[in-house]
């Protein structure tokens, strides 16, 4: 422990960031690979089991390719591009292509219905976005509404009239690009938060961004890269936890990883770790507890060759760690942090003892603390807020955002005191270091691997004639460790049904994401309301842990 303990404070101590005065991610993670032909990055396979295999120089060429086409259609450095897919190789391209001409990536999940797609497309002001067959529809129904968007690129079965389809196009453009130099500063993406009050934010991430989160993804993966190292998650690329935790960083490296198409399944989850030898992976605690439900023994039912498991997004728990420890032989490292900071906390079993139920420790490179609401760091043992400082050891840490995307109000109410951004999440520190997660300071929970906002799935709700008001919280569940609750208030004369259930769980789904759809329904007389008129969520919150308790059930932690 003694030695575990002294090589960790000798990590933080010695760790520098290289932070080049001109970096470009697309150069970065695909194209200094890309000489050598032979090198593979990208396996690729579906649910209806076709399957592919790219190297680097196959995915630079169509990405070139990609660059030579925006660049006709108008795309200049600065400008947005959004990114409609799931995992496939084209979603991988699309960003290559997009970071090498110094243009701005929006990625947005292939699940948002037209209402949530509308706002973000409209803020960003994306003047293309590259589609598939189950978003094209979507886009077509609020294209109208969105006079920046002026092109739009259908890959596979998207077509349509005024669709530019991805195979056609590429097919007549060269394959010579030279990419666009930018400083490490320079902005490459937009990606959107979840919010407790009004619109989603976009958080604007510049190239060096990449670089910050690298000191915890080698962490978190025992030293990564090793030996026959293959990577495989089915964390959705339009998100932090897919671009950021998974698919940038393992390219960062040039090491392999796999795009798997389809719908979380636990038994086809083994069977593609088995199949494409995966040795390292990013499961949320869900689809964790899911496996060891489905498969308890699964060493004894799949030649697996499992080296790391980093987890995130809600605390594991000790039987999902034990499970893994003793059933799969791997030590789940948990990682914490957000969009607009990332990978900033976590554990590494290999350097440092990694306790069940804790966040971990900082990663080398990034200063965190649990403050007060002045920016005052707290004694260990305290109750505050995680804090993650814009410094450590006298440098700039190249993971924080440069800020929210025109919205400097926002930006400036992210940080407290001498330059503590503020996380949102409460915790308490131990002797050791090892952060203790307590419960969000805000309204925002995650749910099935989802960081979910109130704000837009409350709006949703109130469109329909027969809400008065409402109010959505995470209530505890044992599977998915939170599930969407939304308590309302009807208009006088209307009474609650199961078929107004339905009707308005429809109405979320159509317009937001399913993972947004309220699971549960409770019609209510009057919500708890401050005397400003604010919804009081957390005395919602209080009211269904005392039900819990009361229950004889455990209480959210």
């Amino acid at each position: 422990m003694a030695n575990q303990a002294g090589s960790y404070a000798e990590l933080c101590r010695n760790f520098r960031w290289q932070v080049p005065e001109h970096f470009n991610i697309g150069v970065d993670v695909c194209g200094r690979w890309a000489e050598d032909r032979s090198r593979f990055a990208l396996y690729y396979e579906d649910e209806s089991g076709f399957t592919s295999a790219h190297t680097f120089w196959d995915i630079q060429r169509a990405a070139n390719r990609l660059s030579n086409v925006l660049a006709a259609l108008g795309t200049l450095p600065g400008d947005r591009i959004a990114i409609l897919l799931p995992q496939c190789p084209e979603t991988a391209i699309a960003h290559v292509a997009i970071y090498q001409m110094g243009a701005l990536a929006v990625p947005l999940s292939h699940l948002f219905g037209p209402d949530a797609l509308e706002y973000r497309l409209g803020d960003a002001g994306a003047h293309l976005a590259i589609v598939d067959e189950t978003t094209l529809p979507r886009v077509q129904e609020i294209r109208h509404r969105l006079p920046a968007l002026r092109h739009i690129l259908g890959v596979g079965a998207a077509t349509g009239d005024g669709i530019k389809r991805w195979a056609d196009v590429l097919e007549l453009a060269s394959t010579r690009y030279t990419p666009t130099l930018t400083a490490a500063d320079d902005p490459a993406m937009i990606i959107y938060t979840s919010g407790t009050t009004g619109k989603p934010k976009g958080a604007l991430m510049a190239h060096r961004t990449l670089l910050g989160n690298l000191s915890g993804y080698v962490c978190s993966h025992d030293s990564f890269p090793q030996a026959r190292d293959m990577f495989w998650s089915p964390a959705d690329w339009a998100w932090t936890g897919g671009l950021w935790d998974v698919l940038l960083p393992t390219w960062h490296f040039g090491m392999p990883l796999l795009a798997y198409k389809g719908r979380f399944d636990p038994g086809k989850a083994f069977a593609l770790i088995e199949k494409y030898a995966i040795r390292n992976t990013f499961l949320f605690p869900t689809a964790l507890k899911m496996m060891m439900k489905a498969v308890p023994e699964p060493k004894a039912k799949y030649d697996l060759d499992l080296r790391t498991i980093m987890s995130a997004g809600e605390p594991v728990g000790e039987a999902v760690f034990h499970w893994a420890r003793e059933r799969l032989g791997v030590t789940i490292n948990e990682m914490f942090g957000q969009t607009e900071m990332n990978y900033v906390v976590g554990n590494c079993a290999s350097r440092w003892p990694a306790k069940p139920g804790a966040m971990g420790r900082a990663y080398p490179g990034h200063r965190v603390a649990v403050v007060d609401d002045q920016g005052q760091v707290l004694p260990p043992g305290e109750l505050g807020e995680v804090a993650v400082h814009r410094q450590c050891q006298d440098e700039d840490d190249p993971v924080i955002m440069l800020g929210y995307w025109q919205n400097p109000e926002a930006t400036a109410a992210k940080f407290v005191g001498d330059g503590w951004g503020l996380t949102g999440d409460l915790a308490k520190v131990d002797g050791d270091g090892d952060l203790w997660y307590q419960g969000r300071a805000d309204d925002v929970f995650n749910s099935g691997g989802y960081r979910i906002g109130p704000s837009e799935i409350e709006n949703c709700l109130l469109k329909h004639p027969a809400v008065a008001n409402c109010a959505v919280i995470g209530v505890p569940d044992h599977i998915r460790g939170t599930l969407v609750k939304a308590f309302v208030v009807l208009q006088a004369g209307v009474a609650g049904s199961p078929g107004l259930v339905d009707e308005l769980q429809q109405q979320v789904s159509r317009h937001l994401a399913p993972y947004e759809t309220p699971k549960a329904i409770e019609f209510v007389d009057a919500l708890p309301m401050t005397t400003t008129g604010k919804v009081q969520r957390r005395l919602l919150r209080a009211r269904e842990e005392g039900r819990l308790v009361n229950a004889g059930e455990p209480g959210q932690r």
